[in-house]
């Protein structure tokens, strides 16, 4: 007898301190069924910013200061270097990519981009206007 009191007690202790414990928490789902299919997140208006970001430390890629959202970047097409290119980026005045990635693994200076290189948007990013998730206190080394 004692010993069905004592489970029996665990058994609620458990169930009040486990309900307790989720109580005031928000799920990042928010109350959406787990089996519901991901809501698409909203979309961020792009900055666009002339003369471009400042760096926060030495060899960080430079951010993208104009919108993308239209640009195509694939196997075949990479409409970055219609502006971006050795060949162009002083009649269309942007900067150049960077001679590194010209560059393939062996140290070979190639006519075009290194396939590893192509895909701009894997190192630079453009910035949305967003409120930060959590607090930031980073500052860059200059």
């Amino acid at each position: 007898m004692k010993k069905s009191i004592t489970i029996l007690l665990m058994v609620m202790a458990t169930i009040v301190f486990s309900s307790s414990a989720f109580a005031g928490v928000e799920f990042l789902r928010g109350n959406q069924e787990l089996m519901d299919p991901a809501k698409e997140p909203d979309q961020k208006k792009q900055q666009v910013v002339q003369g471009g970001f400042e760096r926060s430390y030495k060899i960080q890629p430079p951010m993208i200061p104009h919108k993308i959202d239209k640009e195509e970047i694939n196997m075949k097409v990479n409409t970055c270097m219609k502006c971006h290119s050795e060949k162009t980026y002083e009649e269309k005045k942007a900067p150049k990519a960077g001679d590194s990635h010209y560059v393939d693994r062996d140290g070979k200076v190639l006519e075009t981009v290194s396939s590893r290189r192509y895909f701009c948007n894997q190192c630079h990013a453009p910035q949305v206007e967003a409120n930060p998730l959590v607090e930031n206190t980073f500052i860059g080394a200059k």
